[in-house]
């Protein structure tokens, strides 16, 4: 399922809200009722999901955060602290992702709660430009390969935690495999229909590096020149963006749904930049029906509408 394409003239106040309506009914996550399975807690969606795929119903999967949410300002109350400190088990993406809620995580682990970086399982690649040049890049999730390596890194973690089957638990981590390695060849597929000359990534913030390191993308540039929400453009920041879309013939951004109006409000202040602004989920997965409840369902959506805003 995706969600229609807009063309938008920049600074164009009708085009800001490509993606608004997609988060739209996002609610809040619900503590699980309290049963006698172990308690994994997942700090995203994306490895809420995932986790929830090998666990299946060995254990209780609680999520932190709630579809749509944006991982980098993301704050959890005190009754979510204090289950995340009484979990078997915390997987956590790490690599500076979760900057909102950090610190509780960090706490649990001071308590005794065994916590899992995902971002510790895989090969990281660093930013290459932008104010988090130098620094390690925690979206590794766009790259289906690196979600292999933490699935096979995630399943000695979990066989560990005393109520989970290793058995019934290998199983699902062979599936899943299976499925991880299908949807690899899946966007190689759709990807290699747009010709070399149009490979090129706008986004609002550094989100793609390893999809673009996978698939063959050169990432132009984006608005947040770093690799977290929170930071802010400067005024030559986006003269160098604005020159660089126009250099190279950009003519689509694609913008995260949690965020989809910041991109065009600042773009709004350069003349001349015709665009498509495309929302995705990029960092969260979509409430159920919105074309991203699954992390798989998110890759195979992301991967047709980037296909369909960069070809001719």
């Amino acid at each position: 399922m995706t969600r229609p394409r807009r063309r938008a003239r920049v600074g164009v106040a009708a085009v800001l809200l490509v993606a608004l309506s997609a988060l739209a009914g996002c609610a809040a996550p619900t503590a699980h009722p309290a049963d006698d399975r172990p308690l994994v807690v997942a700090t995203t969606t994306i490895l809420g999901d995932v986790v929830g795929e090998l666990v299946g119903d060995q254990a209780e999967v609680l999520t932190l955060m709630p579809p749509g949410a944006d991982p980098h300002s993301f704050e959890i109350s005190a009754v979510e602290a204090a289950r995340l400190r009484s979990a078997s088990l915390v997987v956590s993406n790490g690599l500076g992702l979760e900057e909102g809620l950090q610190h509780h995580v960090d706490a649990a682990a001071e308590e005794g709660v065994h916590v899992v970086e995902a971002g510790g399982l895989i090969e990281p690649i660093d930013y290459s430009d932008g104010d988090s040049r130098g620094e390690p890049d925690p979206h590794f999730w766009t790259d289906p390969t690196r979600m292999i390596d933490v699935v096979d890194g995630l399943e000695p973690e979990l066989a560990a935690v005393e109520g989970i089957d290793p058995g019934p638990l290998a199983t699902a981590v062979d599936r899943y495999r299976a499925e991880l390695v299908d949807l690899d060849g899946q966007l190689d597929t759709v990807f290699s229909a747009i010709p070399d000359e149009r490979r090129a990534l706008v986004t609002n913030h550094h989100v793609f590096g390893y999809l673009a390191e996978r698939y063959g993308f050169r990432v132009i540039g984006a608005v947040i020149p770093g690799g977290t929400t929170l930071a802010a453009p400067s005024a030559s920041d986006l003269r160098e963006l604005v020159d660089a879309i126009r250099g190279a013939g950009v003519s689509t951004i694609f913008a995260d749904a949690s965020q989809p109006d910041r991109i065009v409000q600042v773009l709004a202040e350069e003349a001349g930049v015709d665009v498509d602004v495309v929302a995705l989920y990029t960092e969260s997965l979509s409430a159920p029906g919105r074309g991203a409840a699954t992390y798989l369902e998110m890759m195979r959506s992301n991967a047709q509408l980037i296909a369909t805003g960069l070809s001719p």
